[in-house]
């Protein structure tokens, strides 16, 4: 793949594929900006090349159809904020207003487009709706690692209609400290898996296995491997489904010498309120009618032993439901152990992302993925279709 920093973007017409998926309050008003600040050093780098820089993304789920909910303005207004320049933007992301905001662009400015997925041609990759995407532009950079496993129009299909194609500065971090983790990483490797469902992540398991010197599993998750160990988790998250798969990935750690953690106790309650009462109980005395929605202090002593002597640590999802006070401190306790234990530390996925901002310890982590789904396909090996366009790009206009 080329870099950006290997094209000359003066004078051109520069299509960013960007992820601006970021959340909003019930009034339209941003209220985490993370995403859009990791692809600002890609669209400076186009800006004080004296290019024109057409960003394009999408947010939520519009299903195809235009809706105000949905729209993109707010981001606008926030980027402008953000580069301290005016941030025009288009009603749309192809078509006539689209080419009439992108004819009036000088050199250095800077133009968003409305919401892609406004349009269900750009999730179906749709060969004609992308064409007209790229008729926008002389050049496409792909920045938006957060959607490199899905292969849409704005980052699959566009490539084959411009001729010069690029990664941009913040995907081209992303693919690089992952292969660093994954490929030839320092050891020892450990890798911290939580959050609610096996199925979700099996590959993901499976895949690390063959990789890792140490597997911690917390979360909701643990509690369909303890059950498959024989432990009664009462009415704690459990798939049904999975225990067999579950026996299948604790065997496998043991036929490779992959040490693997589970929770030794819980943080247990009657319900999932922050006004429930809670109790800490050891893993094998969680009562009947209750559940476990969190690890206990010493799982997350356990595990932090376990990680003290990493040299590279991966951790996707956290360690219980952080969102309720009551049950954060497991995956808070876990951040402050990931700090302090001086190795490369790579964490991606919303959940785990946000958990580390509250614990205010985001600027100690090494690499913050912006992705959740890509950032799991890539640990499990999967291609990225996006990934692949780059290295394929500049068919026939």
């Amino acid at each position: 793949m080329k870099s950006i920093s290997e094209v000359d973007v003066s004078g051109k017409r520069v299509f960013i594929r960007v992820d601006f998926n970021v959340p909003m309050d019930d009034e339209g008003n941003i209220t985490d900006d993370t995403r859009i600040r990791a692809h600002l050093p890609t669209i400076s780098r186009v800006v004080e090349g004296k290019g024109k820089a057409i960003l394009a993304s999408h947010l939520g789920r519009p299903k195809g159809k235009r809706s105000e909910k949905y729209s993109l303005k707010p981001v606008a207004k926030r980027l402008s904020d953000l580069m301290g320049k005016r941030v025009a933007f288009a009603d749309d992301c192809i078509g006539t207003e689209a080419e009439k905001a992108v004819a009036a662009m000088k050199d250095g400015d800077i133009l968003l487009l409305e919401n892609l997925r406004f349009h269900p041609e750009e999730e179906k990759n749709d060969r004609d709706f992308a064409r007209k995407l790229a008729e926008l532009c002389d050049v496409y950079i792909d920045d938006a690692f957060a959607v490199a496993h899905r292969g849409h129009a704005s980052n699959v299909g566009i490539t084959e209609f411009v001729k010069v194609c690029a990664v941009g500065l913040l995907l081209e971090s992303e693919l690089d400290y992952l292969k660093r983790a994954t490929d030839n990483p320092v050891r020892p490797l450990v890798a911290i898996i939580g959050g609610a469902k096996v199925s979700d992540k099996i590959g993901v398991l499976q895949k690390l296995i063959e990789k890792v010197d140490k597997l911690l599993i917390g979360g909701g998750m643990a509690f369909t491997f303890l059950k498959a160990l024989g432990y009664e988790i009462g009415r704690s998250l459990c798939e049904e489904n999975m225990l067999d798969v579950a026996k299948k990935v604790m065997a496998m750690a043991a036929e490779r010498k992959v040490r693997l953690y589970l929770p030794i106790d819980c943080v247990v309650a009657e319900k999932a309120s922050a006004d429930a009462e809670t109790k800490y109980v050891p893993t094998q005395e969680i009562p009947a009618d209750w559940m476990a929605l969190d690890i206990g202090p010493a799982s997350t002593t356990l595990f932090g032993e376990a990680i003290a002597d990493a040299k590279t640590i991966v951790w996707n999802g956290p360690m219980g439901m952080f969102e309720i006070d009551s049950f954060s401190r497991g995956t808070y306790g876990l951040v402050n152990f990931v700090v302090n234990s001086h190795a490369l530390s790579i964490v991606g996925g919303g959940d785990t992302d946000t958990a580390i901002h509250r614990a205010g310890n985001a600027h100690r982590i090494s690499y913050i993925s912006t992705g959740g789904g890509a950032f799991l396909e890539l640990l499990e090996g999967k291609t990225m279709p996006a990934v692949e366009a780059l290295e394929t790009c500049g068919g026939g206009r």
